[in-house]
């Protein structure tokens, strides 16, 4: 409703069998709850209006009827929300029955989608009372006409890129859901009534299930499922409510509890996500019957998303699957380099070591390359090369990390060769400009480049994917490599790369590796004062939090300025004020699109994550592309 953010709600009511007029009064009080809490959607359990376990008793017609006027009074009771509901009812229609999840919006019903895959096996005997779905048939129901049967879709006139489609229970466990054409058909909702009983294991199986097929429709999923109160004649139901969006779970009922479960999915995310895989394919099927509907325009105006996001997208919030990842792209970059050295028969690299993060992690990456490769980790010239800035610290850090790691160390001092270019072009020594630091820059790679010629093997690239984006690199200085194994890798992720392996260290490297953590990142291309680092990069450019958040959402999802703005300032809530966001923002897209032609000519390198610059791969984009529209943006903010 706003940015594409939409409110949705899975709810398990408390039911009884048979007990309709009970059932509908726990439906109505979460419908009410559910719009108070900004919902513009909540979906309920399969025959949720008279209980799930009612068994024989569906053949009886004061059960039916009941059901029908029990519906039609719910219509009544909530037509002045303005709410998209989706309650199970069992539907007689022509000598058939028919379970049906009803979808009705302000007193208006608008269809009645019904199971078309029926169980009968193990526990369920559904096919003793309901009849498969039918191709779509007007019915009268409620006191209206509406269309029941499969097909149905229910596309929202004044919410950009919300279609709803329901489908019930068994249809998503069968090997050909009826969501999946609906998808293709422009269905970015699916719900589903049901009514799971509770097994050992079946939850597990259930979550991957609503997660999985989430991410394969590029769709978000509501199920709501049936909870204690059911029946427990032959059965057990636990009430596991779900809502998933592209393979992620948004939220999550506790088992065997009533109420509802809410989160905010993304339409526009989505509608990206499916513009962006050329492998989805979009179908108009014209057996599809589309019944639209409409918000109120004070409803979409007075919505706040209230979804949370993690100021580190890039890495994982859970501690465990923080380990598992780190352990996978260290051996991702490691392979990708062994690969690469056994492809050319090259048994030797040489790294400049200035004792900062990237280096560091190039360095340790280098060392398991050489490792998988059975080589002598001697073959690893790690170069320290101190000029006008580089400080105490750093190059005792360098020196230590190499001793442990067991590879060739050596100092290479550039002050008197970049001293003799500054004689040579006529630069100023008391003129810190940007001749000043990239002739030390280029003179580094030149050693190292030099030096890989002279040992027959190759330079190895330090710079990581957030430097690429900002442009913070050197032109044809430590821009350039042989083969630049963090180049896919953004600086909040090398963090914690360093210290998963600090953490797997002995103590004497550790405590190197954590220093290394705990020091200013800095190009030290500027002199120290009183022997510190004067020159800090999230001083020049920005914190590189921020800048790792706006790059995820722009490059990932295509997301705008305004948006990915205003999901920062909720994700980094008290730690940026909105002002300083804002200006950091303009800070990146300015780099971003006048620093192209840094990344138009990128040396190889592995891709571990989602999100690469690879002209050859995730990004091909003109250097000399205008930020205007994107700054313009930024600035009405």
């Amino acid at each position: 409703m706003r940015d594409g953010f939409f409110r949705v709600a899975a709810a398990t009511p408390a039911v009884r069998a048979a007990q309709v007029a009970g059932n509908l009064r726990s439906i109505k009080e979460l419908i009410f709850q559910a719009a108070e809490e900004g919902c513009g959607l909540v979906c309920f359990p399969e025959l949720a209006v008279t209980a799930y376990t009612c068994g024989d008793l569906f053949h009886d017609a004061a059960l039916l009827a009941a059901a029908e006027q029990g519906l039609a009074q719910l219509l009544e009771d909530t037509k002045e929300l303005d709410i998209l509901c989706a309650v199970g009812v069992p539907v007689p229609w022509e000598g058939a029955l028919y379970n049906c999840a009803a979808l009705f919006h302000r007193g208006r019903l608008l269809g009645l989608p019904a199971k078309e895959h029926i169980p009968n096996y193990g526990e369920f005997y559904e096919a003793r009372h309901f009849t498969p779905a039918p191709d779509p048939v007007t019915v009268a129901y409620c006191g209206q006409k509406v269309p029941l049967g499969k097909g149905l879709l229910f596309p929202c006139e004044n919410v950009p890129g919300l279609t709803v489609a329901a489908e019930l229970c068994e249809d998503l466990w069968g090997a050909q859901p009826p969501s999946a054409a609906l998808a293709q058909n422009g269905a970015t909702v699916v719900v589903n009534a049901s009514c799971s009983d509770e097994t050992i294991g079946k939850a597990e199986y259930r979550r991957d299930l609503v997660k999985m097929w989430s991410g394969h429709l590029l769709c978000a999923y509501v199920y709501a499922d049936g909870g204690p109160g059911e029946s427990t004649t032959d059965m057990v139901f636990a009430g596991h409510d779900l809502i998933a969006e592209n393979g992620t779970v948004l939220g999550e009922s506790q088992l065997f509890t009533h109420g509802l479960t809410t989160a905010d999915i993304d339409l526009e995310r989505l509608a990206q996500e499916r513009r962006r895989m050329n492998t989805w394919q979009d179908r108009r099927d014209s057996a599809v019957v589309r019944v639209p509907f409409r918000y109120r325009e004070e409803t979409l105006a007075n919505f706040q998303p209230r979804r949370k996001f993690s100021p580190a997208p890039f890495v994982p919030r859970d501690q465990e699957g923080l380990t598992s990842r780190c352990q996978l792209i260290l051996t991702m970059q490691a392979q990708g380099l062994a690969t690469r050295l056994s492809h050319i028969g090259c048994k030797s690299a040489v790294i400049g070591l200035s004792g900062g993060l990237d280096s560091t992690l190039a360095l340790l990456v280098t060392v398991r390359a050489f490792d998988r490769l059975h080589l002598d980790r001697k073959g690893i010239y790690a170069v320290s090369m101190p000029c006008f800035g580089t400080t105490g610290r750093t190059k005792s850090n360098a020196q230590k990390i190499a001793e442990e790691l067991g590879v060739d160390f050596r100092e290479v001092s550039i002050e008197k060769a970049v001293r003799q270019h500054f004689a040579d072009i006529g630069q100023d020594m008391d003129c810190l400009d940007a001749a000043f630091e990239n002739s030390q820059a280029r003179e580094r790679t030149q050693v190292v480049m030099d030096l890989a010629n002279r040992v027959g093997g190759i330079a190895i690239g330090t710079g990581d994917l957030s430097e690429l984006a900002l442009g913070w690199a050197t032109y044809n200085g430590d821009h350039m490599s042989m083969y630049g194994v963090n180049a896919s890798v953004p600086k909040t992720l090398v963090r914690y790369l360093v210290r998963y392996e600090a953490e797997h260290s002995g103590e004497r490297l550790a405590q190197a590796l954590f220093d290394v953590l705990d020091t200013p990142v800095s190009p030290e291309l500027l002199p120290p004062k009183d022997g510190e680092i004067s020159q800090k990069t999230e001083e020049l450019v920005g914190p590189y939090e921020l800048h790792d958040f706006f790059l995820y959402y722009m490059l990932r999802f295509g997301f705008a300025p305004g948006k990915i703005y205003r999901m920062a300032c909720r994700a980094f809530e008290g730690a940026y004020a909105p002002e300083t966001i804002k200006r950091w923002l303009a800070t990146f897209y300015r780099r971003f699109f006048s620093q192209q032609f840094k990344r138009s000519c990128l040396p190889d390198g592995p891709k571990v994550g989602s999100v690469t610059l690879s002209p050859r791969g995730d990004l091909r984009m003109p250097s000399d592309a205008s930020s205007q529209l994107w700054l313009e943006e930024i600035e009405k903010l």
